[in-house]
C-alpha cells in the first residue's frame, strides 16, 4: 500500500506495510502476558481473524518458556548482571621535530 501527495517539491510517496505476524506476536507479547488477548492484539494489528493467529502466539509462548533464564544468587534473590566493555588505551609518542 502506498499514498501520494504533491508537495512544492513534487510527488511524495510513504509506503505503508502491515508488520509481519512475527512483529505483531512480538509487540502483543510487551502489551500482556494473556495468550488469548496477544492472539487479539496480534490479530487487530494484521487485520486477520484471531483463530489464525492463535497457534502461531501458543507456539511464540512455548518458545519463551523455554528460553527464559534466571540468574539467582544468594537465598534464590535475583540478581543484575553488567557487563561492561573496557577500551584499551594505546599510548603513541608523540614524534617532536
Amino acid at each position: 500500500m502506498s499514498e501520494d501527495w504533491n508537495t512544492k517539491y513534487g510527488v511524495r510517496r510513504v509506503r505503508r506495510d502491515p508488520p509481519t505476524l512475527e512483529e505483531a506476536i512480538f509487540a502483543a507479547a510487551g502489551i500482556t502476558d494473556d495468550p488469548d488477548s496477544q492472539a487479539e492484539i496480534a490479530a487487530s494489528l494484521m487485520g486477520l481473524p484471531i483463530e489464525a493467529v492463535q497457534s502461531e502466539v501458543r507456539k511464540a509462548c512455548r518458545v519463551a518458556a523455554r528460553t527464559s533464564r534466571v540468574i539467582a544468587g544468594e537465598q534464590g534473590a535475583q540478581r543484575a548482571v553488567v557487563v561492561e566493555r573496557r577500551v584499551s588505551r594505546k599510548i603513541v609518542g608523540a614524534r617532536r621535530a
